[in-house]
């Protein structure tokens, strides 16, 4: 199919220079237009991105469901492809997708969701066991649009949607080294600390002891990452203490609260 597929892709990025070249080139050549939403950028990812095409509009950060949803609104097209600035589309995703807009078969849903798997920064391509989940990330933005949580950037369909899932892999680089994934947690954690205290919500004090070995035979086994060697082991305990943080800076903050 020579044409362009009338679908705007939609990335969101801040000091992304290293990597946002990967999910740019994954589609541009293909789809309508590339949109990224910087929210300033200081490493030249918005010229990197420029020279690749996309066309980037600044927008100050404002949480990850509002800035997605600002994302949605700069596109012009009113189907839309959601990728992270650390994710990138396979090619077997991307010719599903031109299969479906080609025979017209992706109206059959508003709501196309897709399986996002780990890719580490030794890997050429997610492995058949890697961990994944589906998402939304194909979708009608006149039928429904991102949450506008700061902590949640998920699609949020009506009720009784027609919502089809996608055979094709995004692979999902999030990991692009240790040092950068242990800050990537401690940042998160504050953030979700922020969003329960928020909603009133409170976490039980056991879970100071149950977080950490319950999280950790979750990632280690149930996630599989002891397929990986050693490199699974140390997977399973960052993402146990990631856990493990979460619930120990929402104690601290009721410590706090009490002061």
């Amino acid at each position: 199919m020579s044409e362009r597929l009338p679908l705007s892709a939609f990335i969101i990025a801040q000091n992304e220079a290293d990597r946002i070249a990967k999910p740019i080139t994954s589609v541009r050549d293909w789809l309508d237009e590339v949109v990224v939403i910087d929210s300033g950028s200081t490493d030249g990812t918005q010229a990197v991105a420029e020279e690749l095409g996309a066309r980037v509009v600044f927008n100050a950060w404002p949480g990850y469901g509002p800035q997605k949803r600002f994302g949605e609104d700069q596109c012009r097209n009113d189907w839309l492809l959601n990728l992270d600035a650390d994710e990138e589309v396979t090619e077997d995703l991307a010719a599903e997708i031109k299969t479906l807009f080609a025979t017209e078969t992706y109206r059959t849903s508003d709501f196309w969701r897709v399986m996002i798997r780990d890719t580490f920064p030794h890997e050429a391509k997610p492995a058949p066991w890697a961990y994944g989940y589906h998402q939304i990330r194909l979708y009608d933005r006149r039928k429904g649009r991102f949450s506008d949580s700061s902590v949640h950037d998920t699609v949020r369909p009506p009720k009784g949607a027609q919502i089809a899932d996608l055979n094709g892999i995004m692979a999902h680089r999030s990991v692009k080294s240790l040092d950068f994934q242990v800050g990537k947690y401690n940042r998160y954690s504050n953030m979700q600390v922020d969003d329960m205290r928020s909603r009133g919500r409170k976490l039980s004090k056991i879970r100071l002891l149950t977080e950490f070995p319950l999280s950790f035979v979750k990632g280690y086994v149930m996630r599989q990452y002891w397929r990986y060697g050693w490199w699974g082991f140390i997977l399973a305990m960052n993402y146990a203490h990631a856990r493990f943080l979460r619930v120990a800076k929402a104690y601290q903050s009721e410590l706090m609260d009490r002061r």
